[in-house]
């Protein structure tokens, strides 16, 4: 009898061990571009938005904003996945307006504008597979520079006059892409 209970403990003792070997999650290593997201009003404790964005945050690394982000080509606004911009009310991205919703987010690069372009597109990768004919809305906006160096990509949302401005800052590049309620 004690001979069957050992052999039933070490049985029980390998089924255990093999089970939870198996059922062990192996995790990625961290991603060298983490995503973030910025929101107005950007305080946690305000649950009523306006505007969020969800964006992947490369770093420059000792690389130029002009090398990752190519003028005059379609960028997907940060890295990996395409930006998505969730707007939580009608707003207008210049004259035109642009329902409540979620849309992919992208730029065209330039020397002296950015083109900010709103895409009905949604779970893009990249700007790979950028179709001109989803377009819901562009907008050229002038490129300033900034006083310091930003080392990974940044968005950020304030006030402003009739609305929020979006400030993309990367390097000494910075964009400020109005939204009008």
């Amino acid at each position: 009898m004690k001979k069957s209970n050992v052999l039933t403990t070490i049985a029980f003792a390998f089924v255990m061990l093999f089970t939870l070997s198996i059922g062990a999650q192996e995790f990625k290593d961290l991603d060298k571009s983490p995503m973030d997201a910025a929101a107005y009003p950007a305080d946690y404790k305000e649950s009523k938005k306006l505007i969020k964005i969800t964006y992947s945050r490369p770093q420059l690394k000792g690389r130029s904003v002009e090398k990752l982000a190519k003028e005059g080509e379609v960028w997907r606004t940060g890295a990996n996945e395409a930006a998505e911009l969730t707007l939580y009310k009608d707003m207008k991205l210049g004259n035109k307006n642009i329902k409540a919703g979620t849309y992919t987010f992208y730029i065209i690069p330039g020397k002296k504008e950015w083109t900010a372009i709103i895409s009905k597109d949604l779970n893009v990768w990249g700007s790979y597979f950028y179709n001109k004919e989803n377009d819901i809305a562009r907008l050229n906006v002038p490129v300033t520079k900034g006083d310091s160096s930003l080392d990974a990509f940044s968005i950020a949302f304030d006030k402003a006059e009739n609305g929020v401005d979006m400030h993309l800052g990367w390097g000494t590049v910075r964009v400020a892409v109005p939204f009008k309620i």
